[in-house]
């Protein structure tokens, strides 16, 4: 099955399309015919996680062979759970626990797939090069790529995370990463300069003759790699089949989803759910301070000229949000132009305006709000206060804008709100909003909030105490492309 750039006519293979991870032309690969092929998606409910995520990724990923065994290999024995994302029941509405996995945050369901969906395109391809993968991360795909990379053969991973810009946990995750094929620095900047050096380095690089001579090939973990992206929507398909389970929808009914949204990834998977044809109601997009998504949906403008904010929400902190190139060019009918001609000016210019039907469009499916760090804070309280329920800044930002949500529409779908980390990566901000406070390290802050509320904590994270750090580069953004050529030449 062919996949297409969106910004022009040019295709590949699903399997060419894992392991390039962006187009020629600097789009993003998609499926032209999603909303098209034919889907049981009933039967997909019936079935248990891992199956559910095989059929999936069966239908997506066609041409990539024997997904059973991959999915195995990918996720069994190392979730807390075997349904991977549990469903919880808090307040009236379902939170979706996106968290069990092996770093303690949503990445773990997408790439934990991803390394095996990498490994069976090389050999379905015969590639026998070696694969460099380059990742930016706002906090949790990085260590979730290391986790899933490190010491993989035939593979290398660099990530680069913005200094100063994740937290402390999610930090002490990555520079005490082990492995022989693994690479961490931070950069001077913020996770947009992340994310755009690494573009930067995929135009740059992809035909660099000294990569080509030692037969290396670049590829991404982050979303804009469907590989990446494929694998996440099977969780909103295990929510709906608990809801139905306990009796809360009927098999057609809608459910609504509360994202907490940076990147675009996790809510496109929600709206490529939908193409599917699971009833997914509306799609609600939850930002924080940097509400770049919300002022989109609001007027149709999107403009990253503004003010960026270090929240306590860092993951979130992002003012270009890659994966939303993929919802212009399925809304506008597969209109390449359109969406070259928009991310041509939101690189020259800083903004875009999208056209006003598209716009109506996209509001009948979506619709956004955004909230601050002290909103957030009133809400990881009140819930631990009220519901027994304790959640990490990012959930409580999606937390706010399901009560905004439900004020706005007094009838409406249930709610399904992914929780997308363990509070115990955000100590700090977690312990303060529950009136408890720390003195000392990040260590210090996961005990006392362990010790104020007795919820465990998730191995890998008390696994982290004592770890000696091994990356400690920092560099400038101008110096990433040298940084990945200078480091692939030492090998």
């Amino acid at each position: 099955m062919d996949y297409q750039s969106t910004r022009g006519p040019l295709f590949a293979s699903d399997a060419e399309a894992i392991l390039r991870g962006i187009a020629a032309d600097g789009g993003l690969f998609v499926d032209p015919s999603l909303a098209q092929r034919p889907f049981d998606w009933r039967r997909c409910l019936t079935l248990s996680a891992l199956e559910m995520q095989s059929m999936i990724l069966s239908h997506l990923l066609p041409g990539i062979p024997d997904m059973d065994a991959l999915v195995r290999r990918a996720y069994a024995g190392k979730f807390e759970t075997e349904d991977l994302t549990p469903l919880v029941e808090v307040g009236g509405d379902s939170v979706l626990e996106l968290f069990r996995g092996p770093t303690a945050a949503f990445k773990d369901v997408a790439l934990s797939m991803l390394p095996q969906l990498v490994a069976a395109a090389k050999e379905q391809r015969g590639d026998t090069s070696e694969t460099v993968v380059l990742t930016a991360t706002s906090g949790d795909t990085g260590k979730a790529a290391l986790e899933g990379f490190h010491d993989v053969p035939g593979t290398r991973i660099f990530v680069f995370y913005p200094h100063g810009g994740v937290s402390a946990v999610q930090r002490a995750q990555m520079v005490t990463q082990e492995g022989a094929n693994v690479t961490v620095c931070a950069v001077r900047g913020n996770f947009d300069d992340c994310q755009t050096a690494v573009k930067r380095a995929f135009a740059l690089l992809s035909g660099d003759e000294r990569l080509r001579a030692r037969r290396q090939e670049l590829t991404s973990a982050n979303s804009i790699n469907i590989g990446r992206l494929a694998p996440q929507l099977v969780y909103y398909f295990l929510a709906y089949a608990r809801l139905l389970e306990r009796g809360r929808i009927r098999c057609g009914d809608p459910a609504d989803y509360v994202v907490p949204t940076g990147n675009f990834g996790d809510i496109l998977a929600g709206w490529m759910a939908k193409q599917l044809g699971l009833p997914v109601g509306k799609l609600v997009c939850a930002s924080n301070a940097n509400r770049v998504l919300t002022d989109f949906f609001d007027t149709g403008v999107y403009d990253r000229r503004r003010d960026f904010f270090k929240t306590d929400s860092p993951s979130m902190d992002i003012l270009v949000s890659s994966n939303l190139e993929r919802l212009l060019f399925y809304v506008s009918g597969g209109d390449t132009a359109l969406v070259r001609r928009c991310m041509e000016e939101l690189s020259r210019e800083g903004f875009y305006r999208f056209p006003d039907a598209l716009t109506d469009r996209l509001r009948e499916e979506f619709c956004a709000y955004c909230c601050t760090d002290a909103d957030g804070a009133e809400e990881i309280g009140r819930l631990w206060r009220e519901e027994g329920y304790l959640c990490d800044p990012h959930t409580a930002v999606a937390v706010r804008a399901a009560r905004e949500y439900k004020k706005d529409r007094v009838s409406h779908a249930p709610l399904v709100i992914l929780s997308t980390a363990s509070p115990y990566k955000f100590p700090a901000a977690v312990l303060a909003a529950i009136g408890g406070g720390a003195e000392g390290d990040e260590f210090a802050e996961i005990d006392a909030l362990a010790r104020l509320t007795g919820v465990p904590v998730p191995k890998g994270l008390s696994a982290l105490r004592g770890r000696a750090e091994r990356h400690r580069d920092v560099i400038g953004v101008e110096d990433v492309v040298p940084y990945i050529q200078n480091t692939l030449s030492e090998e």
